[in-house]
């Protein structure tokens, strides 16, 4: 008998090191808006996208002439092109460019993880191709959750229970471990009415509280998008 896939849940970017394995396929998971965004702005044309964790790094490169996206605490930053909703990325005058982001917690995600076996992008509007690709990768899977400023966050849980337990249930290779079997729990309760579900969380009352409900909509419907953004170095690019 082979041995089975590990498919595992970090909640927190903090928590990232006891997890971390070289052999594992790391997705990013910032439900509200990182990843989301990141999803949207591939659909609409943008050729690549620089992570970076912090806002010096952001204001370095918008000094050399990129387009820069730059939030803390939802709000979008003075001096830079973009937020973080995925709206802002709906936009021709994205198209063919390199666009740099720094988030409150996406990027930092992406900043502890960037020396996995794979860094790909994940959220519910690109759901179910992430799930095809991950079901025929042959490899261990850790969905690592943004969280918010270290701390757990419904949603990206949420998201990532979903994704466990699709990948579960369309293959018998992979084992569980306890953060996924956790978030799995999760999503089932949620599943009729995630939006419903959401209305109580930190993250979602932060953004409804700045007229961003929409925003909050958008990036809990699923499959708007087949893109699967990945790290290559430093840049993210759209899986071919």
């Amino acid at each position: 008998m082979s041995k089975k896939l590990t498919i595992d849940v970090c909640v927190s970017p903090y928590l990232y090191p006891v997890y971390h394995r070289e052999d594992t396929i790391v997705v990013i998971i910032d439900i509200l808006r990182a990843t989301s965004a990141m999803c949207t702005a591939f659909h609409h044309g943008v050729d690549k996208m620089i992570p970076v964790a912090t806002i010096e790094e952001a204001m370095d490169y918008k000094q050399q002439g990129f387009l820069v996206g730059a939030e803390r605490n939802g709000i979008q930053l003075e001096g830079v092109d973009f937020g973080n909703s995925p709206y802002s990325y709906m936009s021709e005058k994205i198209k063919g460019k390199t666009i740099v982001l720094s988030t409150t917690n996406g990027t930092q995600a992406i900043e502890v993880s960037k020396h996995a076996y794979k860094v790909v992008i994940g959220s519910f509007v690109n759901m179910t191709a992430l799930c095809k690709w991950l079901q025929v990768q042959n490899k261990n899977i850790l969905l690592l959750c943004s969280g918010w400023k270290n701390r757990v966050s419904l949603e990206d849980t949420l998201f990532a229970g979903a994704v466990a337990e699709q990948l579960v249930k369309n293959g018998d290779n992979f084992k569980t471990g306890d953060g996924a079997l956790s978030a799995s729990y999760l999503f089932e309760s949620a599943r009729h009415n995630p939006y419903k579900y959401m209305r109580n969380a930190s993250h979602a009352e932060r953004l409804a509280a700045l007229g961003l409900k929409e925003d909050i909509r958008y990036c809990l419907t699923p499959d708007q998008t087949n893109v699967i953004p990945v790290l290559e170095g430093k840049y993210l690019v759209k899986m071919s």
